[in-house]
């Protein structure tokens, strides 16, 4: 495989990619903090899994409802830039193309060649031209808002599913740190998955989650801990 070819088909995975590792990421830090904060409070397996499964739909829902008006916000953004470039084109068609190639020439393209790239392009697709190049829209970064909303609630879920089978596979005894290390090598290891998906560095994607995970946990379970001591 070409270097090139690899290079396209890493960036095409930009749109489903962030959702899916911000979906699973969620899933299991709030899960596992959940878990932990009611264990901690209430020293009951029992109450912590009502508790994570409830957590667990609740943020399928909301991470797919989030995802859903976000990225359709970012749509309508697009739709409104497109069609006002739209009108644009057919108001002063000239002007357009002008302005499309002294972005090129911005870009280091020499004068003659930009007004002939412009030229050509715009006599294929001239709204295609200036979305890709003006607007920065493209079928790689435009705004999927089905297709968010789907990929954040599975990958949510997904990642809820973790913290929740550690806590039935573990005895009362050990609940607390069972649940709390095995999400912390889960979040790593999504850190590392996200990371080889994205063509990155593993390292610091996997301490930076494990961090902020650790620190989610840290605080709920000690919450938890202390209002089940007052209460």
């Amino acid at each position: 495989m070409r270097h090139d070819d690899l290079e396209r088909h890493l960036i095409t995975r930009i749109g489903w990619l962030r959702a899916a590792v911000l979906g699973a990421n969620d899933g299991i830090i709030s899960t596992a903090s959940l878990v932990l904060g009611v264990a901690s409070a209430a020293s009951s397996s029992h109450a912590a899994l009502i508790a994570g499964v409830a957590g667990m739909a609740a943020g399928a829902m909301a991470m797919a409802a989030g995802e859903y008006v976000s990225v359709s916000s970012q749509a309508d953004t697009e739709h409104a830039d497109l069609a006002r470039e739209a009108r644009e084109l057919d108001g002063d068609e000239v002007h357009e193309r002008e302005e499309l190639a002294q972005i090129y020439v911005a870009r280091g393209v020499a004068p003659e060649l930009a007004y002939e790239v412009s030229r050509q392009l715009m006599a294929k697709d001239a709204l295609g031209a200036h979305a890709r190049d003006e607007l920065g829209i493209s079928e790689t970064t435009i705004a999927r808002p089905v297709q968010a909303a789907l990929t954040s609630a599975a990958t949510f879920s997904v990642g809820a599913a973790a913290p929740l089978l550690l806590l039935v596979m573990s005895s009362t005894a050990l609940l607390l740190p069972t649940v709390a290390i095995g999400s912390l090598m889960f979040l790593a290891l999504l850190g590392m998955i996200g990371a080889r998906a994205g063509g990155a560095k593993v390292i610091r994607p996997m301490i930076r989650v494990t961090f902020w995970g650790a620190l989610a946990m840290a605080i709920t379970t000690g919450i938890g801990a202390v209002f089940g001591n007052i209460l």
